[in-house]
């Protein structure tokens, strides 16, 4: 759990400076890393937001977590 959470941790800080990446380490290629990429290119906070919303999200197996409740 500990090794978990440091491990999100740098997810959200590459998250919050490089968007895409810190999406790809989350869930790899796919249709979030596009989106991460087209919202970073156009508008730099909605790429950082989205980004950490889907470290959030996302598990490492791809599963979906809800981290509101």
């Amino acid at each position: 759990m500990k090794d978990e959470t440091h491990i999100d941790l740098i997810r959200i800080i590459f998250g919050i400076l490089i968007p895409p990446l810190g999406v790809f380490l989350q869930v790899g290629l796919g249709i979030q890393l596009l989106y991460s990429i087209i919202l970073t290119l156009f508008f730099w906070l909605p790429g950082q937001i989205y980004a950490v919303y889907v470290i959030l999200k996302y598990n490492s197996d791809g599963s979906v977590t809800d981290f509101l409740s």
